[in-house]
């Protein structure tokens, strides 16, 4: 019987938040291990729950010693990284031999001691079980892959969507083709290209026609080739000081052949020609409450994207500016989500539904991107902020924000959480009896991946960067020190 180790250990590491990723970001995440990672997650639309699936149909024994998923922050903290380390060894060593391992990585974890935390691994594994024993995972859209990723992995495969609604597609494609290498069909080589670019391609979104999706195009036309087993791009996640940050391109050849580096040459080439093409208009705060105040009714809500402080990034959660803004222009029947603050949300708990409350919410971690408003609302609602997600992204996993409510200041619902999250589900608000799509106005902490449960109800989309937040693309203001040069755009134009 064909034996498989199925693991995951992800990470989009923002070096430049103060935040870590600690035992505590991964407790309040997934931290999954032993039976808990098939308890939690078969069934979802995840990358682990299309490899258990994928085992099960072929009748293949499976071990899933850790699922380690955080939400981006900081550097992965070393006591982290040794404890996934440990349990993936540890399985390696008391249930091996095994024919292959399926990895659910991200591809731009950097942590404390190394910033390449996904080589790191792979090369300690390799370590352990040799170069005979394929290793296959699949990747974020948004991964800064190393070389050393390439060379130590088989198979590396990451996202074609952004939202990122194809994980468990990938994951499938991904297992397949270790079936196929087991089977004797195959011998997968990876091969990696990277240009001088913090952040390419449109920065990865393929919600609309545009560099993405054209680069996308081009890997399709690969395919024709039998050489060609997959071939895919990663947009890079600019906001890590690592010297390989950027976007790059991948083939999976069958074995290594002369010219698949000149391939995923050519797919760099195009990101680069393509650098100025962007397919959203941000707005400064100003800006959007010109819009949002000149907006007619529609039955639909508007939308507002928090561009610069979005958790998916490593942002805080409780940066101000956006909220601020939206009360200064008396926003009327608007809803936002999420502040994290978990000392406001406990005041709500405490006083109860219908009190009246005066808060210092939200700007507790960094006032430089707004600090706490001070308000007075009615508690609205309280939750244990416990749900599952409907999609399209990752539907079925199941969410915990902690103790959470709902405090109405001005005509705003505020949705105020214990531990941040990026709002990319309706759930984020439905969970809490807010109906977006009963509001004039809904605001997210989100830059992108809100338009695949947001954007279909929405009558119009204004994305806003007020430069208040750790992931505005103000790169020139951030502090690289690490990342090769001359790079786009800090130096060339």
């Amino acid at each position: 019987m064909t034996r498989v180790l199925v693991a995951g250990f992800k990470h989009e590491t923002n070096t430049f938040c103060r935040r870590p990723a600690d035992m505590t970001a991964y407790r309040e995440r997934e931290l999954l291990v032993g039976d808990g990672v098939a308890a939690a997650l078969k069934g979802t639309r995840t990358e682990i729950a299309a490899y258990l699936d994928f085992c099960a149909a072929e009748g293949w024994e499976v071990r899933t010693p850790v699922h380690a998923n955080a939400m981006p922050s900081g550097p992965v903290t070393r006591d982290v990284f040794d404890f996934v380390r440990d349990c993936i060894l540890e399985c390696l060593e008391s249930d091996g031999p095994f024919d292959a391992l399926l990895l659910c990585l991200h591809g731009a974890m950097a942590c404390e001691y190394t910033e390449d935390g996904e080589g790191e691994l792979l090369a300690l594994i390799r370590a352990r079980i040799g170069t005979a024993v394929p290793i296959a995972a699949t990747l974020d859209l948004h991964a800064n892959v190393t070389d050393r990723m390439a060379a130590l992995a088989d198979v590396l495969i990451p996202y074609r969507t952004y939202p990122h609604i194809d994980q468990y597609e990938v994951a499938t494609q991904v297992a397949g083709l270790v079936k196929r290498t087991l089977a004797g069909e195959i011998k997968p080589v990876t091969t990696v290209r990277r240009g001088a670019m913090l952040d390419g391609a449109d920065h990865g979104r393929t919600t609309v026609d545009g560099p993405m999706t054209q680069v996308l195009g081009s890997c399709e036309r690969l395919l024709v080739r039998p050489d060609v087993l997959a071939a895919g791009v990663c947009a890079g996640f600019p906001w890590a000081d690592t010297h390989d940050t950027g976007p790059t391109a991948l083939i999976v050849g069958n074995g290594a052949q002369a010219d698949h580096g000149a391939l995923a040459d050519k797919l760099v080439q195009e990101i680069w020609d393509k650098r100025h093409i962007v397919t959203i208009q941000t707005l400064s705060i100003e800006e959007a409450m010109t819009r949002a105040r000149a907006h007619k009714p529609a039955g639909k809500p508007v939308v507002l994207a928090d561009f610069a402080d979005n958790p998916g990034g490593g942002g805080y959660g409780d940066a101000t500016l956006l909220l601020k803004g939206m009360l200064d222009a008396n926003l009327a029947n608007a809803a936002f989500a999420t502040i994290y603050d978990p000392v406001s949300a406990m005041i709500c708990r405490d006083n109860g539904l219908g009190a009246i409350v005066h808060l210092e919410l939200g700007g507790k971690t960094d006032p430089a991107y707004g600090g706490p408003l001070a308000v007075r609302g009615t508690v609205k609602a309280v939750t244990n902020g416990q749900f599952r997600l409907e999609g399209p992204m990752t539907a079925g996993l199941k969410v915990d924000m902690g103790t959470t409510a709902v405090v109405t200041i001005d005509g705003i619902d505020v949705v105020v959480a214990s531990r941040k999250f990026q709002v990319y589900d309706q759930m984020f608000l439905r969970h809490a009896r807010i109906d977006p799509l009963l509001k004039s106005f809904v605001a997210v902490k989100s830059a992108h991946h809100f338009r695949a449960a947001f954007q279909p109800i929405a009558a119009e989309v204004l994305v806003v960067d007020g430069g208040g937040g750790l992931t505005s693309r103000n790169y020139r203001e951030l502090d690289y020190q690490r990342v090769r040069r001359p790079v786009y755009p800090l130096d060339l134009d």
